[in-house]
């Protein structure tokens, strides 16, 4: 379905990622993220990363984007559209729910049990914003995982080395 006529067709309500393919990614903020948009951050962001088959990917994105702008995840989140074309399986989309400071393991794994308290019971990575600024993806970037259904975090030991 054509860009304007999803738009239409929901009524003003954002058009659904499987539907896009004239933007790379949709964001969503939280309301404490929008008050500090101008600043850059004091602390290193990471990024619980929840890949969905495109089947799955609008109403799991609608579920995530809600959450944050409702204040119960991180700043902020992003979902890979159509039209994001990446090395990885072509059939999934990335669902990226930030976290603010990737060294703050206590809201890493709040962040995590929020996710999982909104069903989202599939196995999942984070990793720092660093690691993408590197250009390193892939499973051994991971700085933790959390298997499927539990709310427990593994840390790991990522491939690549953090500048001193």
């Amino acid at each position: 379905m054509h860009e304007h006529a999803t738009r239409t067709a929901h009524r003003g309500r954002r058009p659904a990622p499987s539907t896009i393919t004239s933007e790379l990614w949709l964001r969503a903020r939280s309301p404490d993220a929008e008050s500090h948009s101008g600043n850059a951050p004091a602390t290193p962001p990471g990024k619980w990363l929840w890949f969905l088959p495109i089947r799955a990917l609008d109403a799991g994105w609608r579920l995530v984007e809600r959450a944050v702008k409702d204040g119960k995840l991180g700043p902020a989140a992003k979902v890979a559209t159509l039209g994001n074309v990446f090395d990885g399986d072509q059939t999934r989309r990335p669902v990226v729910i930030f976290t603010g400071d990737c060294t703050d393991e206590g809201d890493v794994h709040r962040v995590l049990v929020a996710l999982r308290t909104l069903g989202i019971n599939d196995a999942l990575a984070y990793k720092t914003d660093e690691a993408t600024a590197l250009g390193e993806y892939g499973n051994r970037v991971s700085l933790y995982t959390s298997p499927a259904g539990t709310t427990k975090v593994v840390r790991r030991t990522p491939r690549y080395a953090a500048p001193a």
